[in-house]
């Protein structure tokens, strides 16, 4: 990915930090220094004025109701499915559909189109830097159908071994579910790659954007992906509300993953017909607040600029990398020549566990463990990582508290 560095692509980071009210504390007696972004980011007070809005403006159930506060309520949920559809360049409104995030996404896409199409002998492939939740769903529906799963093996830089994904795929291949970039690693997928090899076998791709709708552009109709799933809560949005974009043809094809009200046009005790898209996958009363502040999301993300935000984190990736690579005892975990804002390491010797907590004690936020990547983390060999991931209110500043954490670490454990 080439990452534009020309001065016209920065921002100032300072108006960026005033934005976000949860960075301005002490933890433990520090400045907060908040490096755990690919697990949750941080919210602007746009989103945080929608959600108070929301629940002290107009508060109403939506699509069923007539009087003022559900119209106005139903409005700003459907605005943001349009806001969503543009984000992600969907052709159609109705080919997005909320869910609580990525995870429901993927089981909704095993569980309604892997138990209408998947018969016993067909092959399913994902890869060896899969997230759990892009896991476990498939390896349910293999076990149910007699399905085989498949894994593309990963180099020890941490990207897809290509060459021994073109043999896997065969016309037995009926599913290929992939990230976009990795959780643990930061590693950005060829997935173009991976989604045109798919096609010419004749099976339909899922890509999980957990990691990649805060950091990459996203245009579903070029990469012509068949489903792409995102999470509000790490893209500056609030938890509990994601996006599953499928090609319409697909989800019509679809039965619905839940039953219950809003996914049906009528019901008697002896039949039931189903609401048309999006609402047949929409079952019950969604997470209305949620859907309302995500909106402000996506305008946050798209006021500053994917190409702005890439550069900024693009340099603190690097100057990370560089930093805590010059200290004795440091392994970087994923040396990817592509990727997001993920920097994963050990130090020889000490437990993540153990640096984690000491970081914590200077106020400084980093994920430890295996970051819900088992199989990744047993590849290398290894229980967990540290992993400090930057978002576009982080400093170098910030990283070098990081460094001079880690740096006492080292000198008083060895």
């Amino acid at each position: 990915m080439e990452v534009a560095t020309s001065t016209s692509l920065k921002f100032d980071v300072e108006s960026v930090r005033k934005q976000f009210p949860i960075l301005h504390q002490k933890v433990n007696g520090h400045d907060l220094v908040y490096f755990d972004n690919a697990a949750t980011t941080q919210k602007p007070q746009v989103v945080i004025h929608a959600l108070v809005d929301y629940y002290s403006g107009f508060n109403a159930n939506i699509h069923r109701g007539i009087h003022t506060l559900a119209e106005k309520a139903t409005k700003a949920f459907e605005d943001t499915r349009k806001t969503a559809q543009h984000f992600l360049n969907a052709q159609h409104t109705e080919e997005i559909i909320f869910v609580r995030g990525v995870t429901e996404g993927i089981n909704l896409v095993a569980s309604s189109y892997g138990r209408t199409f998947l018969k016993q002998g067909d092959e399913i492939i994902i890869s060896g830097l899969e997230h759990h939740s892009n896991i476990v769903p498939w390896q349910m529906v293999c076990e149910e159908k007699g399905c085989r799963l498949q894994v593309i093996p990963i180099t020890p830089s941490g990207e897809f071994d290509m060459v021994a994904f073109e043999k896997l795929v065969s016309p037995k291949t009926k599913i290929v579910a992939v990230n976009h970039a990795s959780n643990s690693l930061g590693s950005i997928n060829p997935i173009k790659e991976v989604i045109q090899k798919a096609h010419d076998v004749g099976a339909i791709v899922l890509i999980d954007g957990a990691q990649a709708a805060a950091h990459i552009e996203i245009d579903v109709q070029q990469l012509d992906c068949d489903f792409y799933c995102i999470s509000g809560h790490k893209m500056y949005g609030p938890t509990g509300v994601g996006v599953l974009y499928g090609k319409k043809e697909l989800l019509e094809k679809m039965p619905p993953y839940m039953g219950g009200g809003e996914m049906i046009k009528n019901v008697t005790f002896e039949r039931t017909t189903y609401n048309e898209l999006p609402y047949k996958f929409e079952a019950g009363t969604p997470n209305i607040a949620d859907v309302v502040a995500f909106r402000e999301a996506f305008a946050f993300i798209n006021e500053l600029g994917k190409a702005k935000i890439a550069a900024h984190e693009h340099t603190l990736l690097q100057y990370a990398a560089k930093e805590l690579k010059a200290l004795k005892c440091v392994r970087l975990i994923g040396t990817a020549s592509e990727k997001v804002s993920v920097q994963s390491f050990i130090i020889d010797g000490i437990h993540p566990f153990d640096v984690g907590q000491m970081l914590d004690t200077r106020g400084v936020a980093v994920r430890t463990g295996h970051h819900c990547t088992q199989p990744l983390m047993e590849s290398f060999g290894l229980e967990g990582t540290v992993r400090a991931s930057f978002a576009v209110y982080n400093t170098k500043e910030e990283i070098d508290k990081l460094t001079e954490g880690v740096d006492r670490i080292i000198k008083f454990l060895k």
